[in-house]
C-alpha cells in the first residue's frame, strides 16, 4: 500500500457486501453509509429479512482482545436487560473478519435523539447509566483502555506539538496554556478514584431515544474509569442549569448505583482532557480522506485560535469550586 493509500480505500460496497456475505447471509445488494468517522458503518440490506448494520473497526486501533471485551460487556448489559444495541453472535462469534477488515453485524435500531434538556429524558439516561455502573463494577477490564491524563491529555500535547499542525504564529500560545492546564490538572488524577468498566463516551449522538426508553448504540470507547466521566458530558449550561440538569441524571441514577459527589471535581479536569484529546484525535486522522471533508476546519489558524481560548477559559473553569448537587 502506497502512503497515498488510506486502508479503508479498499473498502468499496461490494467488498462490503462481500465481508456481510463471508458470514453466510445474502445480501440484497442495498447497502447506505452511515454517519461515522473513527469506523466505517453501513447499513445492508439482507434477502429476506431486516437489514443490518455492518461496523468495520479502524485497522490497528484496536486489539482483538480489546473488541471481544467490548462485545462481551455489551452482551452482559442486554443479558441484564439495559437497553444497548449489541453485536449479533453469528457462527458462534460477533467478531469477523474478511478481506483484510474485522467487522461486525448490529441489528437495526430506529430512533430520535436524546433531549438533554429534557428532565425525564435525563433521569431515564440515569437510571440507564446506573444499571450500566452497577454491571461495569463487577469485575474490571483486562484488556480495554483506562482513562488516564497521559494518555489523553499529555499524549495528545506531545503529538500536536511533535507535528507541523500548529500555524507558527499559534504554536508558543497552544504550548503555554496546555502545559498551564496539565499543572492545574495533574494533582486531581494523581489520586486514586475508584474505577469501573464504563461506556466512556457519553455524548447525545450515542443515545437514540425509543419506545420512552434511551438506547446506548456505541461502546467502541468503553473503558476502565471513574464512573462520573459517563456522566458529566450529559450537563451543560450556566452553574444553576448544570446543577438542575446533574440533580435530574442522579435521581435516576441513585436507583441503580451509589453517586459518589467526590467525583464532581473531576468534571471540569475531564473537559479538558476531552479539549485536548479531540484535537490531537482530528490530527491523528488527518491522513484519512473522510476527515478533511467532515471537518475542513481543522488545521486553520482560527482552528487553533479557538481551541487555544477554550483551553484558556477551561483555566478559568479550573479556578471556580466544583459543582454541588443541588438537591437536599
Amino acid at each position: 500500500m502506497s502512503e497515498s493509500q488510506h486502508p479503508y480505500d479498499s473498502l468499496t460496497p461490494d467488498t462490503v457486501i462481500d465481508c456481510v456475505e463471508s458470514v453466510g447471509l445474502l445480501s440484497d445488494a442495498r447497502i447506505f453509509p452511515l454517519n461515522s468517522y473513527e469506523n466505517r458503518v453501513y447499513q445492508v440490506g439482507i434477502d429476506e429479512s431486516q437489514p443490518l448494520i455492518a461496523k468495520f473497526y479502524r485497522p490497528e486501533r484496536w486489539t482483538d482482545a480489546q473488541i471481544r471485551e467490548e462485545h462481551q460487556f455489551s452482551r452482559e448489559l442486554v443479558d441484564a436487560e439495559v437497553s444497548v444495541v449489541a453485536p449479533l453472535e453469528i457462527n458462534g462469534d460477533t467478531l469477523h473478519e474478511a478481506h483484510g477488515f474485522r467487522f461486525a453485524l448490529f441489528p437495526r435500531r430506529g430512533g430520535r435523539q436524546v433531549e438533554l434538556d429534557n428532565f425525564d429524558h435525563l433521569e431515564q439516561v440515569g437510571t440507564m447509566l446506573g444499571r450500566i455502573h452497577a454491571i461495569g463494577a463487577a469485575r474490571p477490564f483486562e484488556h480495554r483502555r483506562a482513562l488516564s491524563l497521559q494518555t489523553f491529555a499529555v499524549e495528545s500535547r506531545e503529538f500536536i506539538l511533535g507535528g507541523d499542525f500548529l500555524p507558527r504564529e499559534n504554536r508558543e500560545a497552544y504550548e503555554t496554556v496546555s502545559a498551564h492546564v496539565l499543572e492545574k490538572i495533574a494533582p486531581v488524577f494523581e489520586r486514586q478514584w475508584p474505577t469501573l468498566r464504563l461506556h466512556g463516551d457519553c455524548h447525545s449522538g450515542n443515545f437514540l431515544w425509543r419506545d420512552d426508553t434511551p438506547w446506548f448504540v456505541d461502546l467502541d470507547d468503553c473503558m476502565q474509569g471513574p464512573a462520573i466521566q459517563d456522566i458529566w458530558m450529559l450537563i451543560s449550561g450556566n452553574r444553576a442549569e448544570q446543577t438542575a440538569y446533574l440533580d435530574a441524571v442522579v435521581e435516576g441514577y441513585e436507583t441503580f448505583y451509589p453517586f459518589d459527589p467526590q467525583q464532581l471535581q473531576l468534571v471540569e479536569p475531564l473537559r479538558c482532557l476531552r479539549q485536548m484529546h479531540h484535537a490531537a484525535w482530528l490530527a491523528r486522522r488527518w491522513q484519512d480522506p473522510a476527515f478533511p471533508l467532515a471537518f475542513p476546519w481543522f488545521n486553520t489558524p482560527r482552528y487553533w485560535a479557538e481551541h487555544i481560548l477554550a483551553l484558556r477559559e477551561q483555566l478559568a473553569m479550573l479556578q471556580e469550586p466544583p459543582l454541588t448537587l443541588g438537591a437536599v
